[in-house]
């Protein structure tokens, strides 16, 4: 297992094709959901599930931008899992593993009806990146942690690189 993370590590660096931003960013959700998912308790199967999908998640950035001509979280949802199929397929993944890797990318911007763990993990980790890179505000970090946010981990990440008040007081 661990050699299909780094193996799809790879192929992501590939596809992004030097985009060190997008690589950056696949790289620190992957942190991010792997300790969240690990204050949770994951597994080792659910675990590495998560690491595939949190490395891959916007995998469809560089098709969405050719097909669509932008990389909207919608485009991304709708063109990341085909492509997210062909890297699981090269390192022989069974279905179950690609159903879930696959559904988690065609909704890591989706975020009511949150369906499971996983799905909550990747979201929360993919916005603990997105408030630091787009520079966003207090209030924004404040309603995305009262109505997004559900791990313990994920809040006490959110409050502690966005909300410290010791910080924002030091300043």
């Amino acid at each position: 297992m661990k050699q299909n993370v780094s193996a799809a590590m790879l192929e992501m660096t590939n596809i992004f094709g030097g985009d060190l931003h997008q690589i950056n960013h696949a790289m620190k959700v992957y942190a991010f959901a792997r300790i969240i998912g690990q204050a949770q308790g994951l597994d080792e199967y659910q675990q590495y599930i998560l690491d595939l999908a949190s490395i891959l998640h916007d995998i469809g950035i560089p098709r969405a931008l050719q097909v669509h001509g932008s990389a909207a979280g919608n485009f991304q949802e709708q063109e990341g899992p085909s492509v997210s199929d062909q890297i699981l397929n090269g390192l022989e993944e069974d279905g179950e593993v690609m159903e879930t890797v696959r559904f988690l990318i065609a909704h890591h911007h989706t975020y009511t009806n949150i369906v499971s763990p996983l799905h909550q993990i990747l979201v929360e980790a993919d916005f603990l990146v997105n408030l630091d890179e787009g520079n966003m505000g207090r209030l924004q970090a404040a309603s995305v942690r009262d109505n997004i946010f559900k791990t313990s981990m994920g809040i006490q990440l959110l409050t502690r690189m966005f909300l410290n008040e010791e910080k924002e007081s030091a300043q």
